[in-house]
């Protein structure tokens, strides 16, 4: 949207994340590229204070705790022409409206991958030493065996993993796995066999990945499709000793079929992501030595919130530049996407 005059914007979001996205050398680049009140951050779109401001925008940049970009939220802000997600999905924020307006939308969510695919590549190399188990183990028998001979079976030379899905973060995950002497495999149904090869991975059925790799790691989307992907007779196919790490949704996994299994202490599991949401005081997952838990840290939180500010402003120069913007979202994507 090439424009003679900075364009109008306006914030969406919660506020309390604003300072964090947007610290004052973002902020200075966004006022020079807009006209936007770092004062006015807009929470309710039918709030009668923010109606003269809200006719005037442009461009939305929003984030956490946006109200849904409806009809009626179209509707009071006839200009607008381009929103910038300083987060991940945009599926819970525009629907039929939005997409029928021709409004243009991105996303940082591929900046918030990052983090993701950083939490899992260090929890795939600590799963192939079995540090989170040994922890507990020392922890609890104050004890030190001699590393050297009492665990034959460590390592992460020829481990195989498997990872499902290649979403934003599985992608990343992939790049991340390139310098180690891992061997990867890959289910995704919408990624044809050549593509999976050249992403550095092995494709494989669904069932053969989960029956042949140690350590097991879900990045597809949440979405109807994906819901109880890995149900009781699923999880039984992981070998004794696997471990599953979740960074994506809880309610891609059977949450009781889950449960039973690591009461069991067949295999173990790193989990960010939970079902429910947190968990109970009470689960049975919290005291398990095979189980890592931890809430819901893996994507973007404290520094690391720059980084999506800081794709919002990029993406901001291109849309009143000349360039094409690097991180549109097309409505097609989220049949498939988070």
């Amino acid at each position: 949207m090439p424009a003679a005059q900075p364009p109008a914007a306006l914030f969406a979001m919660n506020p309390a994340h604003l300072p964090q996205l947007f610290p004052s050398r973002q902020m200075a680049r966004l006022r020079e590229l807009a006209h936007i009140d770092p004062g006015l951050v807009v929470r309710d779109f039918a709030d009668p204070s923010v109606a003269a401001v809200l006719a005037t925008t442009e461009v939305l940049i929003t984030g956490w705790g946006c109200p849904p970009i409806d009809a009626d939220a179209l509707r009071a802000a006839p200009r607008l022409r381009a929103v910038l997600h300083a987060a991940g999905s945009v599926r819970h924020m525009v629907g039929d409206a939005f997409w029928e307006r021709g409004i243009t939308v991105s996303s940082a969510a591929g900046a918030n991958a990052l983090p993701v695919a950083e939490y899992t590549l260090a929890a795939i190399l600590f799963a192939g030493k079995d540090a989170f188990r040994l922890r507990e183990r020392v922890r609890a028998g104050r004890t030190f065996p001699d590393p050297t001979t009492a665990y034959p079976k460590l390592g992460n030379l020829g481990r195989r993993v498997g990872l499902i899905g290649a979403s934003r973060v599985g992608r990343r995950v992939l790049d991340l796995l390139r310098p180690f002497d891992l061997e990867v495999a890959l289910h995704d149904p919408h990624v044809a066999d050549p593509e999976a090869r050249a992403l550095g991975a092995e494709p494989l059925p669904l069932d053969e990945l989960l029956r042949t790799c140690d350590i097991v790691s879900l990045h597809a989307p949440d979405i109807p499709e994906t819901y109880r992907m890995l149900d009781r007779a699923r999880l039984a196919m992981i070998p004794d000793g696997g471990v599953l790490i979740n960074t994506s949704r809880g309610a891609l996994i059977d949450p009781r079929a889950l449960t039973d299994e690591l009461v069991s202490g067949r295999i173990a599991a790193v989990l960010d992501v939970t079902e429910p949401e947190p968990l109970p005081a009470d689960s049975a997952l919290l005291d398990l030595p095979n189980v890592f838990v931890t809430p819901h840290i893996a994507g973007s939180l404290g520094n690391e919130l720059e980084r999506l500010g800081r794709t919002v402003v990029e993406e901001l120069e291109r849309l009143t530049g000349d360039g094409p913007l690097a991180h549109q979202v097309h409505r097609a994507e989220l049949a498939i996407s988070a």
